[in-house]
């Protein structure tokens, strides 16, 4: 018997921009850059989508604006804050099952890069 269906995942990977996110007065007065790692569940789909056309499949550019817009959207003072708007925000999206997501803070430390990770949804 031949598959016809597979286990469908969106990967985003080290996704740079500068964010306003921190609680040091130097982090408030300006942004700095993080690295979003961003993986998205969509559960069971057809190995080869009806038709080749994007408006049947989640479109990875909308996914990459989201992220940017909801990490750049205002201040944020603490990466847990951040990372579970943007978690909650992604796991809104049609078809999405799960999400993980990590935000990395690449210039915090001068020896270290320090990120958080959450997974929520199913897997």
């Amino acid at each position: 018997m031949k598959a016809t269906t597979g286990y469908q995942t969106l990967t985003l990977t080290g996704l740079r921009f500068d964010a306003s996110l921190g609680i040091l007065e130097s982090e408030k007065k300006a942004p700095q850059p993080i690295q979003v790692d961003a993986e998205l569940s969509l559960g069971t789909q057809p190995l080869l989508p009806s038709d080749d056309d994007i408006n049947h499949v989640l479109d990875y550019r909308k996914v990459r604006q989201i992220i940017i817009s909801e990490c750049t959207a205002e201040h944020v003072n603490l990466l847990e804050t951040l990372i579970g708007k943007l978690a909650h925000r992604l796991m809104q999206l049609p078809g999405v099952l799960g999400v993980r997501v990590k935000i990395a803070k690449l210039e915090i430390f001068e020896d270290c890069e320090v990120a958080i990770r959450m997974e929520t949804g199913q897997w």
